[in-house]
């Protein structure tokens, strides 16, 4: 997949001032926050988020003994466990699985490391087609591959209006505007798919170390016939997803779906072992675990380890005011919002995506929600200090910092630096009281108005409030 974070000021300025976004970002926030606070309130939710960080937080730290014990179990009930260092080498792995087995069709249940690799393309290549039947992704792929704004609601960014015309397009039949009709549409293109791949594709919420099981959670039917009818399934997922045991993953159960949805339980939650057994009535033939990598390995153990515990939920930026202004297409890469703001860097380099740690406004609200307590803005503000540490931040916002701290190491003087800018500037801001227009902050006057400093510091009114007293 193209990376485009470097882009995120351009991308996130023409967001803003997309009207039709905003709306639809609007109506999203208002769904998603507000079932959430619902859920949330039917648990102790703060002895359930230490428990869930404790789980997450205690994987990390014996990462290598959990995978291990997950390969054996799994290997024990039928599957085979395969290793991917990135995103070229899970393209490789699944196009040689699709070869082996003969597979000319690969339908697919969500999975964000198939969108970290770009493995649509690379089935392609391959002779496999590709067919997403997430109703969300589905919607995106027919639009000709379009990248999803979201991890649980990939086409949030559409109308109604918007997938009703393309499906008219794409599916030649007359156009539908109720939802109820429009997803039944998608229904019977996609029974097709599902009645004639050879192999299954899916991504995983966790991998359950004691027993080799996969937890698939989805509201949509189709993750079920993604892994239940192909003779072959694959499931691609990051290897910070494993933990212990059945009871820890009963515990992050209850913190996911109310965190990603507002719902206490998603609608479809199935934990898959092993390959299909004489007895069953369906399942795989075969079935492939590739446990990737792809820049995890160099968390592990560092300042950012804690960003490992992601359950991939979404409350993060469900909640965030930037994500809420810009969507998440201006974010550049897979993870939009607080936590790709935090993962494109780690996972791709600080070096491509220089904008991200500042697309914070330091509010703390992804922090507060975050159901596994993971330190967001504290995380981007370690990675802002070490692109200024490395020199990747401009020459002058550094010069500036510099400055700026040789002042504030000395009071008197920084005192007097600030009386003398509280004036200049509120002589700028004439009788409006208002800033329109500031030579060495035009890109923060071009698109609003600067509140005039009042005339005098915080010191010297409270020296006057003292004497006065």
């Amino acid at each position: 997949m193209e990376n485009l974070s470097p882009h995120f000021k351009a991308r996130a300025a023409a967001a803003a001032a997309d009207r039709a976004l905003q709306a639809k970002l609007s109506a999203s926030k208002a769904l998603f926050v507000e079932g959430r606070k619902r859920a949330v309130a039917e648990i102790d939710f703060e002895a359930t988020r230490e428990a869930g960080k404790a789980i997450r937080g205690g994987c990390a730290a014996d990462l290598d003994l959990w995978l291990e014990r997950f390969e054996d179990e799994a290997t024990r009930r039928g599957s085979r466990v395969l290793w991917a260092r990135d995103g070229a080498e899970i393209c490789r792995l699944v196009a040689d699985i699709a070869r082996r087995h003969g597979a000319r069709k690969a339908i697919k249940s969500k999975s964000m490391l198939s969108e970290e690799a770009g493995l649509n393309a690379a089935l392609a290549a391959a002779g496999v087609q590709p067919v997403e039947t997430d109703l969300g992704e589905y919607i995106l792929q027919i639009n000709g591959d379009e990248r999803p704004s979201h991890i649980i609601a990939p086409a949030i960014h559409k109308t109604k209006e918007e997938v009703a015309e393309l499906f008219a397009r794409r599916h030649g039949r007359p156009r539908k505007t109720e939802i109820g009709d429009m997803t039944r549409e998608a229904r019977e293109v996609l029974r097709g798919h599902f009645l004639t791949a050879d192999m299954g594709i899916s991504g995983g919420n966790f991998l359950v170390a004691e027993t080799g099981s996969v937890a698939l959670v989805t509201n949509e039917g189709n993750g079920r016939m993604v892994t239940t009818l192909p003779r072959v399934h694959v499931v691609i997922t990051g290897i910070e997803k494993v933990i212990p045991t059945l009871e820890d993953l009963a515990t992050l159960m209850r913190l996911l779906p109310r965190s990603a949805t507002g719902q206490s339980i998603s609608n479809y939650f199935s934990l898959l072992t092993g390959t299909r057994r004489p007895d069953d009535g369906d399942g795989p033939q075969h079935l492939y675990f590739i446990l990737v990598d792809n820049g995890r390995a160099g968390v592990l153990g560092g300042t950012y380890e804690d960003m490992l515990r992601c359950i991939r939920c979404g409350a993060c930026m469900n909640h965030c005011p930037v994500y809420q202004t810009v969507g998440g297409h201006a974010f550049g890469w897979v993870y939009p919002g607080p936590m790709g703001s935090v993962l494109t860097p780690l996972l791709l380099g600080l070096e491509q995506a220089p904008d991200l740690p500042h697309a914070c406004t330091q509010c703390g609200q992804c922090a507060a929600v975050c159901p596994v307590k993971i330190p967001l803005p504290g995380l981007l503000r370690q990675l802002r200090e070490e692109q200024t540490e490395r020199g990747l931040r401009p020459r002058q916002e550094r010069a500036a910092l510099r400055l700026w701290a040789w002042l504030a190491l000395r009071p008197r003087l920084y005192g007097l630096a600030a009386a003398i800018a509280a004036r200049v500037l509120g002589r700028l801001g004439g009788g409006e009281g208002r800033i329109h227009r500031l030579a060495f902050a035009a890109a923060w006057t071009g698109g609003r108005d600067l509140p005039a400093p009042p005339g005098r510091t915080f010191r010297e009114r409270y020296r006057a409030g003292r004497r006065e007293r």
